[in-house]
């Protein structure tokens, strides 16, 4: 969720830019009407196709792509319909835009436009750490699917003409993994949609996570935390709550805490986080396994909660410990500090200021879609074409 977030970030900051920007995007079948209309308001020309149907077993029935070349994410994302419309999008285009390596599935092999690579994580990365905290069979599967990944990670950056990392260790990791060389782009929020709220004194131990729910990431760390972060916080303050936002709920998690009996709620799928936010106390990020930057940190950091993190929950991100944010990775460290947000005040308003600062400096969404532009105009002037400052409808950016 937090990387299509920030390609809507960038796509805003193009609007009215040098390029006529087309995006070509499946619609998720559980999307609103007015969902879609937003879509199209990102860009000037919207080409959708229905998403694939994922049902109740989707989680096994894509264990098919086991046998695939390919690893299973990647493979899933195949689909001969989506090439076709990919494929007449992109006639007349001088900048093909892949959005996450993924997408490069349903890319023509061959087009006439410049091709620039946005990737969201170190896809290879997250694959490893996945290795590094399964067990038995699944490490072994882990490991294939890692080797898989590598292979095609490494395929995939080489055949771009330009690839957009969104943090500098990404890009030294593709530089030293892959050989490749990759641009930087800032991670942006909406600081209108995420304006400063000031905590009350008097406030409850709320605690609060937005994630997409059906990311094996995510759900690793909000089990973790279940598991050994949060008996230790109850212990210490019973009266808790945490608060689990996002699409998807993972229904073994959302089976466990009501066996429990523990004070969670998980709301699923929402048209806006700020109300979930308001009111917490604090904002977790237990992750455990990840890559990329954190966007959902940010924007809790705009909105004025104070952050307690893991260490992978927070990498890419400029922000210091201590000062914009509390690190914790052990069971223990990590509860005692949403502890102290829960129940020092001074702490929570001066962690809050702080990030809150940080973001306003350095995070607009303009200011990003602006160094995406010039980053694409210059992947054009590489191949001696020129990317007019006025824009013209007929030929411009395709977005995949």
């Amino acid at each position: 969720m937090g990387g299509k977030i920030r390609t809507a970030h960038v796509l805003k900051g193009l609007t009215g830019g040098r390029f006529h920007v087309t995006l070509v995007s499946p619609v998720p079948r559980d999307v609103p009407p007015e969902h879609t209309a937003e879509l199209a308001a990102m860009c000037d020309t919207f080409v959708g196709w229905p998403d694939l149907p994922r049902g109740p077993l989707f989680g096994v029935t894509r264990l098919r792509h086991l046998l695939s070349p390919l690893p299973v994410p990647v493979a899933t994302d195949r689909s001969d319909a989506a090439r076709t419309v990919v494929q007449k999008a992109l006639a007349g285009a001088d900048v093909l835009v892949a959005d996450f390596l993924h997408s490069a599935v349903l890319l023509p092999l061959r087009h006439d436009a410049v091709s620039v690579l946005f990737t969201h994580n170190v896809e290879t990365e997250i694959f490893a750490r996945h290795c590094e905290i399964a067990q038995g069979l699944k490490r072994i599967v882990w490991q294939d699917q890692l080797r898989k990944m590598q292979a095609f990670e490494a395929a995939t950056l080489k055949a771009f003409d330009a690839v957009v990392a969104v943090s500098e260790r990404d890009r030294d990791a593709f530089r030293r993994d892959y050989g490749v060389l990759a641009s930087v782009i800032p991670t942006g929020v909406d600081l209108d949609y995420f304006p400063f709220h000031p905590q009350a004194e008097n406030i409850r131990p709320v605690f609060a996570f937005t994630a997409s729910m059906d990311s094996l990431a995510n759900i690793d760390g909000v089990r973790w935390f279940m598991d050994k972060v949060w008996p230790r916080i109850v212990a210490a303050l019973p009266e808790a709550q945490m608060r689990v936002i996002g699409r998807r709920p993972d229904p073994g998690l959302v089976a466990e805490a009501s066996r429990r009996g523990i004070n969670w709620i998980f709301t699923g799928t929402v048209d806006d986080v700020r109300p979930h936010l308001e009111g917490a106390a604090a904002y977790v990020i237990p992750l455990r396994v990840g890559g990329g930057t954190r966007i959902k940190a940010y924007e809790a950091m705009a909105f004025g909660l104070p952050t307690v993190s893991t260490a992978i929950g927070i990498e890419g991100l400029a922000v210091e410990p201590d000062r914009h944010f509390l690190q914790a990775d052990s069971d223990e460290a990590f509860a005692a500090a949403a502890v102290r947000l829960a129940t020092d005040q001074e702490l929570r308003r001066r962690l809050a200021a702080e990030a809150r600062a940080l973001v306003e400096k350095s995070c607009s969404a303009r200011s990003v879609g602006q160094v995406f532009e010039t980053i694409c105009a210059a992947a054009m002037e590489k191949h001696g074409l020129s990317a007019s400052p006025v824009r013209t409808p007929e030929r411009g950016t395709s977005a995949a």
